[in-house]
């Protein structure tokens, strides 16, 4: 995982304990684990940020990154949502979970988050499972009492693959100043038509540079956006992203 800052010099490596609450499947590949802390508490975090979870092996452990996919505010068990990958023995570890079950973890890290003016037209770029710390983000938006355009960008591969479709649709209907376009294309295309509706929409289609741009997905095509949107005039600092 990185990003476009370090994690927070003031979160600490204390180990976490979680037990898992509730199991959902978006896809065949995908699915959502809900955690509550055995502790009791309620996790805090901000929207954006992950988890790293232990994953011990049996010739080793591990520590993966995830982010958390649900709102902060929400005091039932927080979400993570991720997808199997070929050869992934750590996700394949986290889809052999249960209901009841435990795992440690530490966090919340990163600094992917909302950037402190309310203000300022948000445009957020999502890909595949890349919409999981941008969801809490986008209701943190949602509720400031701006009424600055926010639009989202979000491809996948196919329609199942569209993660919280449903509840993206209502947001739509019913705030208006959020616009959400949701973008089917072949995996190996996927970036391309990305770069080609970030030209359209936030490059071409006018001269304002002042928004914020939020981007996060899987491999070096992130890294093909950031350089898109900085390259034409945003500044460093508000083309921000997370890269897996």
């Amino acid at each position: 995982m990185t990003t476009d800052a370090p994690p927070a010099a003031s979160s600490k490596r204390t180990t976490l304990n979680a037990r898992v609450e509730k199991i959902f499947d978006h896809a065949s590949d995908t699915r959502s684990l809900f955690l509550s802390l055995t502790s009791g508490k309620h996790l805090r975090f901000v929207p954006g940020q992950f988890i790293s979870i232990t994953i011990p092996l049996a010739d080793e452990t591990r520590s993966r990154p995830y982010s958390i996919a649900s709102d902060p505010e929400d005091r039932s068990p927080f979400e993570i949502c991720f997808n199997r990958v070929a050869g992934g023995r750590g996700v394949a570890w986290l889809f052999d979970r249960s209901v009841g079950d435990t795992l440690d973890f530490s966090g919340p890290f990163g600094t992917f988050t909302l950037a402190p003016e309310p203000d300022s037209e948000e445009g957020f770029i999502a890909e595949g499972t890349g919409i999981a710390p941008i969801r809490p983000m986008l209701k943190q938006a949602l509720a400031a009492p701006s009424a600055a355009k926010i639009h989202l960008i979000y491809a996948a591969s196919d329609r199942q693959h569209i993660l919280y479709a449903a509840e993206l649709d209502a947001l739509a209907r019913s705030a208006p100043n959020f616009s959400y376009e949701p973008v089917i294309a072949p995996a190996e295309s996927i970036y391309d038509r990305l770069s080609e509706l970030a030209q359209t929409r936030w490059i071409a289609g006018d001269q304002d540079r002042t928004r914020h741009l939020y981007i996060c997905g899987v491999g070096k095509g992130v890294l093909r956006l950031r350089d898109l949107l900085r390259g034409a005039g945003y500044e460093r600092r508000a083309v921000h992203y997370e890269q897996w």
